[in-house]
């Protein structure tokens, strides 16, 4: 009998992801029929997006494929950089300190990344308005960007996050995969009671549509796991969830205390 052939987990760590993606944003679709629970009407979503959703899709899988050619590439170079070392498996506070590193990094590099591309009036107009076409966010639209954009904001980001925590590939599918959980969940235009990732973060579902609109495209940059930069640089704007007077949920501002 033949070897048994295995995936790598640098593979895995490129392919895990995706699959999450569609997934956890499938999911989403299927609740989207719980219109007590959207955040915005299905006729609001029909007169403010500008774009199909045939079209979102096809965005959607460039850029994962775009993102896919560089996670292999930098395994790679990551694995040339070790060589034939053995990984030694770490304790799980190592592997926490690693996820902490890694959320740290890639909320940094988006917050300013994401800022500059709101005030640069070139880089929004040609590039991040793509994104913005989505005035009412929903689960699978979370990465239709620009492919520039989904180079520079969320490939770049992941592959900072990954060198400077030091995981190692096995680590990288379990950490891309919750931080792919957590983008589809701050797009995904529902507010479920009992959510944990909205007790966990106050960065979430309701934060983030808050910058999709008009008034807060100044506003709630960061992404995807803290609200600190926004509130050290005085971009946070706070939210309530109130009622809808034709059903469902909004999130509406309020004045920071």
């Amino acid at each position: 009998m033949g070897g048994e052939s295995r995936v790598s987990d640098e593979v895995l760590g490129t392919v895990v992801p995706i699959g999450v993606y569609w997934l956890y944003s499938g999911l989403y679709c299927l609740l989207h029929r719980l219109d007590r629970f959207r955040m915005h009407s299905r006729k609001e979503e029909a007169a403010k997006n500008s774009i199909s959703k045939a079209t979102v899709v096809r965005g959607v899988l460039l850029q994962q494929s775009i993102q896919a050619s560089v996670s292999l590439a930098l395994f790679a170079f990551a694995g040339n950089k070790t060589g034939d070392q053995p990984v030694s498996e770490g304790s799980i506070l190592a592997y926490a300190v690693q996820f902490l590193v890694a959320m740290i990094v890639m909320d940094a590099w988006q917050y300013f990344m994401h800022r500059y591309m709101h005030h640069n009036r070139f880089l929004y107009r040609h590039i991040h308005s793509q994104h913005h076409r989505l005035v009412v966010p929903y689960s699978f639209g979370a990465l239709y960007n620009h492919p520039i954009e989904g180079l520079l904001l969320d490939t770049v980001g992941g592959a900072l996050s990954f060198l400077v925590s030091g995981m190692s590939p096995k680590v990288s599918i379990f950490f891309f995969s919750f931080a792919t959980i957590k983008t589809v969940d701050d797009h995904c235009g529902i507010w479920l009671p009992g959510n944990p990732l909205h007790l966990l973060f106050k960065n979430n579902t309701a934060y983030h549509d808050i910058h999709h609109q008009l008034y807060g495209s100044k506003y709630n940059f960061s992404q995807p796991f803290f609200v600190m930069w926004d509130k050290i640089l005085g971009t946070y704007m706070p939210y309530t969830i109130e009622r809808r007077m034709d059903g469902g949920l909004e999130a509406r501002p309020r004045k920071v205390e």
